[in-house]
């Protein structure tokens, strides 16, 4: 099975922590064995999805969106960029320079499309930009790939 990780970056602590352990519950329904997780391993989500699939003994599969996307990334998020990509079975490319909203959108078809479900770190509101989260949904839905949404109950960003 390939899950496909998509998800709102920085988030409060509470809702973090909250989200964290929905995810790694999430997660830990499926067999470890036959497990490969889709990220674009930007902070957040994407990352803790990776990292949880990894620690059970599953795949990691990488998909970069841009040749400049780990420089747009944090800087304190490098390391663990780093030891991610160096985890990763298979690394797959948008063949875009600029890490920018439709770069980001373009990795997030990919993703879409390598995987068997979506996991969406959402709480249902509309994208604050193009290739947002929400358009991620919206995306995987038309396509027919299912999304289950991970988001704590009266949680806010």
């Amino acid at each position: 099975m390939r899950i496909g990780i998509t998800g709102h970056r920085g988030l409060r602590p509470e809702v973090e922590a909250q989200v964290r352990a929905l995810l790694t519950a999430e997660i830990q329904k499926r067999d470890p064995t036959h497990l490969t997780c889709v990220s674009c391993i930007a902070d957040g989500p994407d990352t803790w999805a990776a990292q949880e699939v990894l620690r059970l003994g599953g795949c990691l599969e990488v998909v970069i969106p841009a040749d400049g996307y780990r420089e747009s990334l944090p800087e304190d998020h490098h390391p663990t960029y780093d030891q991610l990509m160096n985890s990763a079975s298979e690394v797959h490319h948008t063949g875009l320079a600029e890490s920018d909203s439709a770069a980001h959108m373009a990795a997030s078809e990919i993703v879409v499309g390598l995987a068997d479900e979506m996991l969406a770190v959402w709480d249902g509101l509309p994208a604050w930009g193009y290739g947002g989260t929400a358009d991620v949904v919206e995306y995987s839905e038309r396509q027919g790939v299912p999304v289950n949404i991970v988001w704590p109950d009266g949680a806010t960003r």
